[in-house]
């Protein structure tokens, strides 16, 4: 049995690594809109409600708009925009957040797509908050490095304009200075934490990949926890994931430095956790595609369990 997918906002980067991902996939039947009638309401409304799931890659406003022209209840909707990462009646599409949440997933008509830094730093922190290891009330502090391209258009063109400065002296930058960014609702909904967390991120002159950091006082969390004890929280919320790799202590022992873009192209995360084992410190670590498991391959990943169809179709 086929389904019917429409993209809407095919064009855009997470749009088109979509796309890319379920070209030539005989359960999916792609639906595409005349480039002519993308901003007709009635053109637009007629492929939406046609669809099996709609996969919105949109401005928040024009995601918005979208769900407000599905008039069919039948439809199901991925929104990979941030206008329902926090809304009520909106599933959080983070597969791997708890045990059970995929059959939420499954049964969900509206999924909102995490966005890339909420799911490397949910992805850490969600299993430590659920296993009592840190409470809701800790100070985090999530900081790291992500590609130009998970900034959307402006950030893209900065970095590509031949003629734009940023393109040729900034090798490196920090940004979210107003300490607003769009991802700290959906971070601190998710991971259960009642302290607001602080996000300090950066961006690099690289196009995609990312390392989400969150530093831990490991005394400030409970008395007598290890790096062992935490990487063992985590080892455990993680077993048998197809698509989240928990690496060993002496693997993370071994690395001097770790690059972003190791993962580019695939819809995986590894978790790293740093420190000595006797130290009273510990970095977290979630390395991830900004366009993979943080945009466009999880998409991919909900739809199909959306669908009923083998989670990691289209995604090896």
């Amino acid at each position: 049995m086929t389904s019917k997918v429409f993209i809407d906002g095919e064009a855009g980067t997470t749009g088109l690594q979509i796309r890319q991902r379920l070209e030539g996939r005989k359960d999916i039947a792609l639906m595409s809109i005349d480039p002519a009638q993308r901003k007709d309401p009635a053109a637009r409304a007629a492929k939406l409600n046609e669809a099996d799931v709609v996969v919105l890659c949109l401005p928040d406003d024009a995601a918005k708009e979208a769900v407000a022209l599905i008039t069919n209840t039948n439809v199901k909707v991925v929104d990979a925009s941030t206008a329902h990462r926090v809304a009520d009646g909106w599933t959080f599409g983070f597969p791997e957040m708890e045990p059970k949440h995929r059959a939420v997933i499954a049964q969900a008509k509206r999924v909102t797509n995490p966005g890339c830094w909420a799911t490397g730093a949910i992805g850490l922190l969600r299993p430590l908050v659920t296993a009592g290891v840190m409470g809701p009330d800790y100070p985090v502090t999530i900081n790291g490095v992500s590609g130009y391209s998970g900034g959307g258009k402006a950030m893209i063109s900065e970095f590509e304009d031949q003629a734009d400065p940023v393109h040729t002296k900034v090798p490196y930058r920090i940004y979210g200075l107003d300490l607003t960014h769009k991802h700290v609702p959906e971070v601190q909904k998710y991971a259960q934490l009642r302290t607001r967390p602080f996000m300090a991120p950066s961006v690099g002159r690289y196009a995609q990949g990312m390392l989400v950091q969150v530093p831990l006082h490991l005394a400030l969390l409970s008395a007598g926890l290890t790096v062992a004890d935490v990487h063992a929280v985590l080892a455990k919320h993680y077993k048998g994931e197809k698509f989240v790799d928990v690496m060993p202590l002496d693997k993370s022992a071994s690395i001097k430095t770790l690059p972003p873009e190791d993962l580019n192209n695939t819809n995986r995360m590894r978790v790293f956790v740093f420190g000595k084992g006797d130290g009273p410190q510990a970095m977290l670590v979630a390395q991830l595609d900004n366009l993979g498991k943080g945009a466009s391959g999880q998409a991919v990943q909900n739809m199909n369990i959306m669908l009923g169809l083998p989670e990691d179709a289209g995604l090896q």
